[in-house]
């Protein structure tokens, strides 16, 4: 993931935000950031997503919990991993939903911002998939696997990879350099939203959930699933200046709601693991 000038950066946000589907009956005014967690009316927050399944999850929210709660939502989609921590930087979005705890310290440390995360959602379970292969045990000397091109999820690929006895890396790899024995097997990197269309073209591929039911995966497709004990949840993400806005503590308390609990293991059946079990 490369990040260039602020106004490149901008310019990404503002196309990103003209997304921005209203997902509650309310009017075109300005947010309201008044009010106390337990008020009746607390205004209007703005947040940002990819469609699956964040995107989901806040839909559920914003229909079925967000009224009685006095919060209304505003949802903008996004189809990449790039523009939605900008457009919270400059203040287009409150908040967005779709990022772990490492990326967002990769996307911080690369360009100098100070976003936060207010916790843990969900963890969007990752796979490998095969149009070739039965089982990640055949992948054998020559063979290629393609994993994503920035350092966070292509770090949690090897790390899956390497747990499972297919390769041997350093502690804590991030790169492709990090192998420390790749068996023959052969690493192209690729960038994280075209892994899915990459699986015919390689033997096995790594494809996050966003992307992966984006494209008709399913778990019976995958050849190899990370476990439930992994660190990389999915975040709520804002600036410092509204971590603690009454806004953000309440959404953040719907989306770790049983209710909101329910519905992402109904939906997945345990392919979204929710932050709160």
């Amino acid at each position: 993931m490369r990040f260039t000038s602020r106004n490149a950066r901008l310019a990404g946000a503002a196309v990103a935000v003209a997304l921005t589907v209203g997902l509650s009956a309310c009017s075109s005014a300005e947010p309201e950031a008044s009010g106390s967690a337990g008020s009746d009316d607390l205004g209007t927050i703005k947040i940002g997503a990819l469609a699956t399944p964040a995107g989901d999850i806040i839909k559920f929210v914003s229909d079925n919990l967000a009224d009685d709660a006095g919060l209304t939502i505003e949802y903008t989609e996004f189809t990449d991993y790039n523009t939605p921590n900008v457009a919270v930087s400059d203040g287009s979005l409150d908040v967005n939903l779709f990022q772990h705890a490492a990326f967002l310290a990769n996307y911080n440390e690369q360009t100098g911002d100070e976003l936060v995360s207010v916790g843990d959602i969900y963890l969007p379970s990752a796979a490998f998939y095969s149009d070739s292969l039965d089982s990640i045990e055949d992948l054998a000397s020559g063979d290629t696997v393609a994993v994503p091109a920035d350092p966070s999820n292509e770090g949690r690929a090897l790390e899956i990879l390497a747990a499972a006895g297919v390769i041997e890396t350093s502690e804590n790899p991030t790169s492709l350099a990090d192998i420390t024995e790749t068996n023959g097997i052969e690493f192209i990197e690729v960038d994280n939203a075209t892994l899915a269309q990459s699986v015919p073209d390689v033997d096995a591929a790594f494809v996050t959930i966003s992307y992966a039911l984006l494209a008709g995966l399913t778990a019976d497709d995958a050849i190899l699933i990370e476990s439930g004990d992994s660190v990389y949840s999915n975040v709520l993400a804002t600036t410092p200046e509204l971590e603690n806005d009454p806004r953000v503590k309440k959404l953040l308390e719907l989306l770790l709601s049983p209710e909101t609990a329910e519905f992402m293991n109904d939906t997945w059946g345990g392919l979204v693991i929710p932050a709160s079990e």
